[in-house]
């Protein structure tokens, strides 16, 4: 009995071993998901400040500023 509880602890500690080194991102992933999310700022940027958008988010800040309280 103590042998195969002995081999099911292996077991088990040499999963969470296994785990433990996949775990998290190495640099080029880091650098993709940096890319990635420029790229996605820089498409925001260009819609927010877009003629129809910008001027839809101005009248919007205008309503609230001049709403009553």
């Amino acid at each position: 009995m103590y042998q195969a509880v002995r081999a099911r602890l292996r077991a088990l500690m040499g999963r969470a071993r296994a785990r433990r080194r996949d775990a998290g991102m190495v640099t080029s992933e880091y650098a993709m998901g940096i890319v990635a999310a420029v790229a996605f700022a820089v498409v925001l940027y260009k819609v927010v400040t877009s003629g129809p958008v910008s001027t839809a988010l101005r009248n919007i800040v205008q309503q609230a500023l001049d709403g009553r309280m």
